[in-house]
């Protein structure tokens, strides 16, 4: 066997053992070690974040959900890149924006109807809801389509529904709002904001307590 045929053989058996040893490394090694600090140190961010109701996973405090009756909060619009029709409260197939501009047909008369349908929803008997305050966030999706939260200012303006409709008073309704208002992340990074599920939860548990 000549000299270059041996050199190769142990080149090819060189880059066998790196392959190896950096597939065990950082194929198996290294992810069992971020996953178990991940678990040690942030469990509930590992897990996804799961919320929990009754004992069971309801969903993640970081992806929204669609669906709900008009006795709950409603959150913000989930409109992307395409719909399923299977599971309605994940309603979005992809992750992300409509990428329309400001001024495109089909998005401003979304807006609109949006906005329309929020004035009517939520005016009640006594309570009268005029366009002018129905925030952004009320009619538009966010960027991903899958933003959890809305702004207090939509919240507040759900209160008079959600509290008509469950027999509760406006001020108890406005309490669990601000117990659930989440302040801006380490004092200045985004916008005040309230997790819709964690607030729906909330809600259902209150009305059990107020029913006789």
């Amino acid at each position: 066997m000549n000299n270059s045929v041996v050199n190769t053989a142990r080149l090819l058996g060189a880059g066998l053992r790196a392959l190896l040893v950096l597939t065990l490394v950082t194929g198996v090694i290294y992810p069992l070690v971020v996953t178990g600090i991940a678990q040690g140190l942030f469990p509930g961010k590992a897990n996804g974040s799961e919320i929990r109701a009754d004992g069971k996973v309801v969903g993640s405090s970081l992806i929204g959900q669609q669906g709900y009756s008009l006795d709950y909060f409603q959150p913000r619009p989930a409109n992307g890149l395409g719909e399923n029709s299977l599971n309605t409260q994940y309603r979005l197939l992809l992750s992300g924006a409509t990428n329309l501009s400001a001024d495109n047909d089909k998005l401003v008369k979304s807006v609109e109807a949006a906005k329309a349908k929020v004035v009517k929803d939520n005016s009640t008997a006594d309570h009268r809801v005029e366009p002018s305050q129905v925030p952004a966030d009320a009619v538009t999706s966010s960027g991903s389509g899958l933003d959890p939260d809305i702004s207090p200012a939509y919240a507040d303006l759900q209160v008079h529904r959600v509290a008509e409709r469950n027999g509760l008073t406006d001020a108890r309704v406005r309490k669990l709002v601000d117990e659930h208002t989440e302040g801006r992340t380490l004092g200045f990074v985004g916008e005040p904001r309230v997790n819709v599920l964690e607030l729906n939860i909330a809600l259902k548990d209150l009305v059990a307590k107020a029913r006789p």
